[in-house]
């Protein structure tokens, strides 16, 4: 039951959200800081505009209301939904001053892909774009795929209160003894792998006579959009630019990495290994994405058009990989899908759907809740067929050993009829504009479950309606819903009482 709202809830609301837009201006000076290091004047003083904007915009609730309260389950799920919004809108003003855009919709769209960890784009001319805005799109994609949240956790959320904005982004497990060692501990993981993933892309680029600053900036974007699983690039033809299977390798390393659970790599992190071979939801992963790969490359078997099996692996597998991250690189033009047949799109379309681990920088269903909804379903299957004094466990193991609990298995099922149901009816606006049911499908997953492949629907010229359509879906999947159901619940009671 969603809880009912009080005009009291606004204040403490407003107060919090201030301190998260504070924290997006701090945020904003790191683009501002690569413009002058670049010498991009025009886009630094965009930059620091935002930036004191942010600052100031955040400063006044915490002046008018001073709140000292911690927050109740209600009202930091509100904060999340609320915070998401207003980020896509500040983070969008930067990109729309930029000139890239068409309109500031267009803008607000690519800051919402950005920070969702979506991908898909509706920038024009990207590869003229200055590094500093171009910097900001990557940014964007790496604070949004650790958390909005937990960049407010780490610098300004204390207390009681940290608990229900943690839980309201979309995540249930603390990794350690407190969600302020969870969230720092995330950074930790990401900053780490941000380092070693730079210097081994860097050291590819530099090998391809690509210059330093380049070859460094590159890296670094590159680790940020996959990582947190965005698939944004630096130039316009994504990771085709660099037609080097030794880039595509490394980025489908740090793709598949950024799609498993920041439990397990703690568990690894702290000498227990193990854990890769014991942790049920990866071993669900890794059958997932060989049995939707299997369903791709049937699917290019019916219509090959490859000059060899080398080519037909990069182009299959790539595609797979990327989407079951739901990262969204691609090392194929958009026109190549042409070719894939309805059973390949399929299988990427599923992948999509199922998404990545749980407490991870991918969206989608995650395989943890199918994993789940399997075990239930195990669980009344051994009910029916035993005596009826027989009690029945079922157990699993992720992290720790689990038991199968009946509220588990209605709320996953539950997730998953609604991101079902996102996906179609997102696929039902596409047709209702006028475009094919199948490619509206696969764009309509692409949004809902954050990856950012496209088959050419995405466009700066597609209709407003679905534009707005996409940037629903981009952030209802990214929460998971229930705390974009909790903020239209205070709305509408806000609403009532006047």
């Amino acid at each position: 039951m969603i809880p009912y709202f009080s005009r009291e809830d606004v204040g403490l609301i407003l107060y919090y959200l201030g301190k998260i837009i504070k924290g997006m201006g701090i945020m904003m000076l790191i683009p501002f800081f690569v413009g002058v290091i670049n010498k991009e004047w025009a886009p630094s003083v965009d930059f620091l505009f935002v930036s004191l904007l942010s600052l100031s915009i955040g400063s006044i609730p915490l002046i008018i209301f001073q709140e000292d309260r911690d927050l109740n389950w209600r009202q930091g799920m509100s904060i999340v939904a609320i915070c998401w919004i207003v980020a896509m809108f500040l983070g969008a003003i930067p990109l729309y001053l930029s000139g890239h855009y068409l309109s500031f919709l267009d803008a607000s769209f690519e800051a919402m892909s950005a920070f969702a960890t979506t991908g898909l784009v509706l920038v024009n001319d990207l590869d003229h774009m200055a590094y500093a805005y171009n910097f900001w799109r990557h940014f964007m994609c790496f604070i949004g795929g650790q958390g909005i949240i937990l960049v407010a956790i780490t610098l300004f959320v204390r207390g009681g209160s940290v608990f229900k904005v943690y839980v309201g982004e979309a995540r249930e497990e603390k990794i350690m003894p407190n969600v302020i060692q969870t969230a720092r501990f995330i950074w930790l993981v990401s900053l780490t792998y941000l380092v070693i993933f730079t210097v081994i892309l860097t050291g590819i680029n530099l090998w391809r006579n690509i210059s330093p600053g380049r070859a460094l900036f590159h890296s670094v974007c590159l680790f940020m959009a996959g990582w947190d699983t965005a698939g944004f690039a630096v130039q316009s033809q994504n990771v085709l630019y660099y037609h080097s299977p030794i880039i595509e390798l490394v980025t489908a390393m740090f793709c598949l990495l950024g799609a498993v659970n920041f439990g397990v790599h703690y568990a690894v992190w702290t000498g227990k290994p193990r854990e890769l071979l014991r942790n049920y939801e990866l071993k669900l992963y890794v059958a997932s994405i060989l049995a939707t790969f299997f369903i791709v490359c049937t699917g290019l078997v019916v219509h090959f058009q490859f000059p060899n099996f080398i080519s037909f692996f990069r182009e299959g597998f790539y595609q797979l990989v990327s989407s079951h991250t739901g990262v969204g690189y691609s090392n194929i033009s958009v026109q190549n899908f042409s070719y894939w047949s309805p059973l390949a799109i399929l299988g990427l379309i599923i992948a999509m759907g199922l998404g990545g681990s749980s407490t991870s920088t991918a969206g989608g269903i995650k395989i943890l809740r199918i994993g789940i909804i399997l075990k239930g379903i195990k669980k009344e299957l051994k009910i029916l067929t035993s005596p009826e004094s027989t009690i029945v466990v079922e157990k699993f193991h992720h992290i720790r050993d689990m038991t199968i609990e009946d509220n588990h298995v209605k709320m996953s099922a539950i997730i998953t009829i609604l991101y079902i149901t996102l996906y179609l009816v997102g696929g039902l606006i596409g047709v209702f504009y006028g475009y094919q049911f199948l490619p509206s499908l696969f764009e309509s997953v692409s949004a809902s479950a954050n990856v950012g492949l496209s088959m050419g629907i995405t466009s700066p010229f597609m209709p407003a309606g679905l534009k707005i359509t996409y940037i629903i879906q981009m952030w209802l999947g990214r929460l998971e819903f229930i705390s974009a159901f909790v903020l239209i619940r205070f709305l509408l009671s806000l609403r009532s009482s006047e």
